[in-house]
């Protein structure tokens, strides 16, 4: 029995993903927001008190906090760069897939976690009713400071200090949960149409919809599960203004095409961050990136995972668009395997082939982004690849010292 217990003891750690350890109790939930950003919320009306709202994206490595004005709409009060985001653009589906989540999420005030290890915290609700109506699991994905990530999404000990005490002082005043919107990036008629054959462009689109009506009214959209769908129901004159949003940007999105625009793929080693801290682990190539960095910069950056995949950046993927396989006479082509962590409800619109483009941010492709591109829902006539074996990877404490010295 005690060994069971022990066994059930050690599998709740590895599912734990950044929960981090709670066994101590510290008075930092309780630091007062900044007298800096006091002074913004009084000069644009809102007060400490006031209901808020949260926008992530992925791709911008970026959290917005929006407060809620007299009138019921919302008003962008900060925004705040991530440090660190793991996986790849596109939704979590399961356990351990280090992918952070897309969707909208509710938090309330039994998600906070003020003795988090890593340093506050808050829980986003995952998976929610859209994510457990496709069978996707997961738990503990939360916002949390130190730049570590395994699905969450990271900020500086400064910044989350700040956010958290901002939600703290909404639920104080009586907001029973805050919206949190999470994106691959920001849904502009430029990234869509720069991903528009990306496996994902379905369920970003629908994502989308909600964005819309956000941008639209300012107001917090309400939202629930018909058919497998997000659904955003509105009144009347919003949706008449959101459908005429989504005319203008889908002429835009056309035009960008026409122009010229490719289609790509942005393929991660292992998730980003905002480029200054990007410029931070790769300042100083070949010694110690944190060599210049103060004290306090360095400890409120923490424990940072994966710093190397976090220099490398991104790989743009080109992505040459094939004729619809509808419109195609031909015998019944195999498909390749699906990427890790897709969605079962995100096919793209297209199959495609792919060519790989240089990356302004690397010095040209990577073995990685071959294997990645392994993964994409092509259709061909050869037989599926093998998915590469991944190693198990290094402590935290080896790929620091691997990248930034000893």
């Amino acid at each position: 029995m005690i060994r069971g217990i022990a066994l059930a003891t050690g599998l709740a750690f590895v599912l734990a993903a950044c929960q981090g350890d709670e066994s101590y109790r510290s008075t930092r939930h309780l630091t007062a927001i900044p007298p800096a950003t006091m002074a913004l919320m009084s000069a644009k009306g809102v007060s400490a008190s006031d209901p808020i709202l949260m926008r992530a994206y992925k791709k911008e490595s970026e959290i917005e906090v929006w407060k809620r004005g007299l009138d019921g709409q919302y008003a962008l009060l900060k925004t705040y760069p991530m440090c660190r985001w793991s996986g790849q653009l596109g939704p979590k589906v399961r356990e351990g897939d280090r992918q952070a989540p897309e969707g909208f999420y509710d938090v309330t005030p039994a998600a906070m976690n003020p003795n988090s290890s890593l340093f506050l915290s808050f829980n986003l609700g995952y998976p929610n009713a859209y994510d457990r109506s496709h069978g996707r699991t997961g738990s503990h994905l939360m916002v949390h400071g130190t730049c570590s990530s395994r699905g969450c999404f990271a900020m500086t000990d400064e910044a989350i200090s700040e956010v958290y005490a901002i939600a703290r002082e909404a639920f104080a005043g009586g907001q029973r949960s805050f919206q949190f919107q999470s994106y691959p990036f920001r849904m502009t008629a430029e990234n869509l149409a720069k991903h528009r054959a990306d496996q994902h462009i379905a369920f970003w689109k629908n994502l989308k919809e909600g964005s819309d009506q956000f941008e639209v009214s300012k107001r917090e959209p309400t939202w629930s599960v018909v058919g497998g769908r997000y659904a955003f129901p509105a009144d009347p004159s919003t949706a008449v203004a959101v459908a005429a949003k989504q005319a203008r940007d889908e002429r835009a999105q056309a035009d960008l095409v026409a122009k010229g625009t490719p289609a790509i793929r942005l393929v991660y080693e292992d998730g980003g961050g905002h480029q200054s801290f990007r410029e931070i682990v790769t300042a100083n190539s070949g010694t110690s990136a944190f060599a210049s960095l103060d004290d306090r910069t360095r400890r409120s950056l923490g424990d940072v995972s994966r710093p190397e995949a976090l220099a490398r950046g991104p790989e743009e993927v080109v992505v040459k668009e094939a004729r619809s396989v509808a419109s195609v006479v031909a015998p019944k082509p195999k498909l390749g395997t699906a990427a890790p962590g897709s969605a079962p409800d995100a096919g793209p619109a297209q199959h495609s082939t792919t060519t790989v483009a240089r990356s302004p941010e690397t010095k040209g492709p990577t073995k990685l982004a071959s294997a990645k591109l392994r993964d994409a829902p092509v259709v061909t006539n050869e037989q599926p690849v093998r998915q590469p074996t991944r190693t198990e990877p290094k402590s935290l404490y080896d790929r620091a010292r691997g990248l930034f010295g000893s």
